[in-house]
Order: structure tokens, then C-alpha cells, then sequence
């Protein structure tokens, strides 16, 4: 089987370095990939939101599954061009369409979606450029912390949360004035939930699913979660917190709900998708969806998986998904990410980058901003690498994390000492 995967991102790696592992994949391709998938695919330069480029190379290279990383060409609507093409009635694809896209493309379709449904999410409502003085006054009538969220896709960046109520009317003011474009056009003043949040992902054909492990990320720059968000610092896989009688909960109230919305609904949607979710008390509550699988979650969900994964891609494509078809190992996964200086703001690229060989199997190294040129890996982004750890716990599995840490090295890299620190009670560690 022929199998592209398009993105360039870690998660993208991961999903390579899983798909590599199987014996049903005789070619794999990364379109455009980084200096990491280089090593286990072949990279092809392609413009992920070209929807024709794309069909060319699905064309050339005679592709059989296709699974799409990133966000943007879904919302953007890529899946529903690829299927109108008679030349690709073969293709099997992994994505929702347009329509099922939404749930992330449009975070007020997607909490409309919730109320409709009886999924537990936070209050909220939605004001734009007219209603600015409307939005300030709602703002007047809650209680900080504030919660503001740019209604479109912002790279992971489009929240905002400040306990001062001057500080949130001018970012209201800001986002409405255009601070993530056409993103924050429309802007959402959120109820705050007071809680511990986690990742959890499903793979879907519009009709069953599959729980994929889960994870929980660290968003903020600095130690102690402080400092601005980020596309994602660091990830575990398992949650300590979230134990069969939680994972049940949120199974029934969230899970087996959005999955009966999507299919009354009619979306076309065989792929990922991702609860980001907030534990309020003993209560799942959801905070966001996402139509992929998330970065750097990715990177701990991807080693936890026992299954042959491609089984799962095709099954989830072709809409013969089979809820007993997933195993997972019983290891621990952790990531930290290495990013460029000044990341999330303004960083440099083009560093050289310094890597020493480990020997050690439980350390996996999973590129994101990165180049490799004849002579040298250079940085190429923000979020630059994840180093994965392995063990038979979080201390160790953070313990070989940071051993991997260390074989790395360019001018200006930094990364957060804490990830999973929070963690280590919960795990009895």
C-alpha cells in the first residue's frame, strides 16, 4: 500500500514513525515533511492548502490512503475537492469534510453543536466588531478569571485569559481589531472552568469509533504553566487522573454524543477527533474539538499504541471501523518540546542544530521545525523538536525525556524542566 501523509509538523513524524512500523505500507510518503521524516519516507514538496498541487501528487504517486495532519486544508475543504475527482474513486482518506470540519474551523458552530447535542461545555456567547460595546458590558457582568477565544483557527493561539477586566476589554478590542485576522472576526467571551484539562482522541467513520489513547499537554511557555500560550510545550500519555470510571464518563456524556451528532448531522467525517477537556470536580466537561490529532499529544499517543495502526486508517476510511480492532501498550509516554528562542513571539530559523546518537530504545526524537540539508540539520520553525520518553512510569518515561533533551543542542533553544511534574502524585511516583 502507497500511503502520503501530508503535514510537516511532529505530529505528522509521529504518525510516519507509526505507519513505518507496519508491513501493509511498501511506500510512505511525507508532503512536505521535515528533517526528521526524511529518514523513514520520502518527502515531497507540496503546498499543503493547494488543493490541486495536492491532487497531482496523489495522482503521480498512485497514493492509496491519504491521512491529512494539519487542520487547515480540512477547514479549508480539501477532502471534499479530492472525493468530487473521478480520477482518485480509490482513495482512501482520513479527514472530515468541510462541513464536519467546522467543528474546529468555528468554535461558535462548534458550541452550538454541544447545546444541540446535551454535551457538557462552558456558557458563552459570541460578539463581533458591532457589538463590541455589547461584548464589554457582558464582560462587566462575569467574574475573573475572563476567558476570550478568536472564533476561527489561530494556530493553537487564538485564547486569551486575564484576571484584570480593563486587560480583557482591550483584548477583546484587539482580536476584533483583527489580531489573528480573519480568525478573530467573531469572538467568544467563555464561562471559566476551574479544573485539570486533558486530551482525549477517537478515530471515527461517521458511525463508530475507536478511543486512541489519552493525553494532557502543556500550552504555556514557562515553568508553572506561565507565560503565553503555545502550540504545546510538552505531553503525557496515560493521565493518571483519568481512570476507567472517569474515561466511562467521559465516554457516555461526551464521547457516544458528539458521535450521534455527527451522524445526524450527515457530516462526511472519517477521521480523528480530539475532546479537549477540562475535569471540573469529578465532571468532564468539554472545552474545545479539534478534527485531528493534536501536536505534541501526537507524540506520546502514537507510542502507546500496540495496534498495527494502518488496519485502523483503512477500516476508519473505507467506514468499516471495528471498536475491538486497538490495543495499547501498557508503557508510559512523555514529550518535551524544544522550541526556538523567542517562541511563541517572533524566533530565528536557520540554526544549526547539534544532535548526539543515543543508544537507548526509549528515547524517540520526533521532528517538527526542522530542515536536513546535505551537510546539516538546521531549525525551520518555533516548535523545533519532541523528545519522546519511554518507561514503566512517568519518572522514568520523563527520566529518558530529558535524557534526550540533552544529546540536543543550537543557539537559543529552550524547553519547560516541569513537564508532568504536576502528574508525579497522581502516579504514585
Amino acid at each position: 500500500m502507497k500511503i502520503l501523509i501530508l503535514g510537516s509538523g511532529g505530529r505528522e513524524h509521529a504518525i510516519a514513525w507509526k505507519i513505518s512500523k507496519s508491513p501493509l505500507c511498501n511506500e510512505l510518503f511525507v508532503a512536505p515533511g521535515n528533517g526528521g521524516t526524511d529518514a523513514i519516507a520520502t518527502n515531497l514538496v507540496v503546498e499543503i492548502n493547494d488543493q490541486k498541487a495536492v491532487f497531482e501528487i496523489l495522482l503521480k504517486y498512485q497514493i492509496d490512503l491519504l491521512i491529512i495532519g494539519p487542520e487547515d486544508p480540512l477547514v479549508n475543504g480539501l477532502v471534499d475537492f479530492l472525493k468530487q475527482k473521478t480520477e482518485l474513486a480509490q482513495l482512501m482518506i482520513v479527514g472530515p469534510s468541510a462541513l464536519g470540519a467546522k467543528l474546529e474551523g468555528s468554535k461558535d458552530f462548534a458550541k452550538q453543536f454541544m447545546v444541540k447535542y446535551g454535551i457538557p461545555t462552558a456558557a458563552a456567547k459570541v460578539f463581533n466588531k458591532k457589538s463590541l460595546a455589547e461584548g464589554k458590558q457582558f464582560l462587566e457582568t462575569l467574574s475573573p478569571p475572563y476567558v476570550l477565544k478568536a472564533d476561527g483557527l489561530a494556530a493553537g493561539k487564538g485564547v486569551i485569559i486575564t484576571e484584570d477586566l480593563s486587560d480583557s476589554k482591550r483584548s477583546l478590542e484587539k482580536l476584533l481589531e483583527g489580531q489573528f485576522g480573519a480568525a478573530s472576526s467573531n469572538v467568544l467571551i467563555e464561562e471559566f472552568l476551574s479544573g485539570i484539562e486533558l486530551s482525549v482522541f477517537v478515530l471515527t467513520d461517521g458511525n463508530t469509533y475507536v478511543i486512541l489513547p489519552e493525553a494532557k499537554d502543556y500550552k504555556r511557555i514557562g515553568e508553572a504553566d506561565t507565560g503565553p500560550n503555545t502550540g504545546g510545550m510538552g505531553a503525557v500519555s496515560p493521565v493518571p487522573f483519568a481512570d476507567e470510571a472517569f474515561m466511562k464518563k467521559i465516554e457516555t456524556k461526551i464521547i457516544i454524543p458528539t458521535i450521534e451528532g455527527i451522524k445526524q448531522e450527515g457530516f462526511d467525517y472519517h477521521g480523528f477527533v480530539f475532546f479537549g477537556l477540562i475535569k471540573v470536580g469529578d465532571e468532564p466537561v468539554v472545552i474545545e474539538y479539534n478534527v485531528r490529532m493534536g501536536d505534541p499529544e501526537t507524540e506520546v499517543v502514537m507510542p502507546r499504541i500496540k495496534s498495527d495502526i494502518v488496519p485502523l486508517l483503512v477500516a476508519t476510511a473505507r467506514g468499516e471501523l471495528n471498536r475491538g480492532l486497538i490495543e495499547f501498550e501498557t508503557h508510559c509516554a512523555t514529550t518535551v518540546m524544544l522550541v526556538a528562542a523567542g517562541y511563541p513571539g517572533t524566533y530565528e530559523k536557520g540554526k544549526k542544530i547539534g544532535v548526539e546518537k543515543l543508544s537507548n530504545k526509549n528515547i524517540i526524537s520526533f521532528h517538527a521545525g526542522t530542515i536536513l540539508t546535505p551537510n546539516e540539520l538546521i531549525t525551520n520553525g518555533g516548535r523545533v523538536m519532541a523528545i519522546t520518553g519511554l518507561g514503566d512510569d512517568l519518572t522514568q518515561a520523563l527520566a529518558n525525556s530529558y535524557a534526550g533533551v540533552r544529546s540536543v543542542s543550537w543557539e537559543g533553544m529552550n524547553y519547560r524542566l516541569d513537564i508532568g511534574f504536576d502528574l508525579k502524585s497522581l502516579d504514585g511516583k
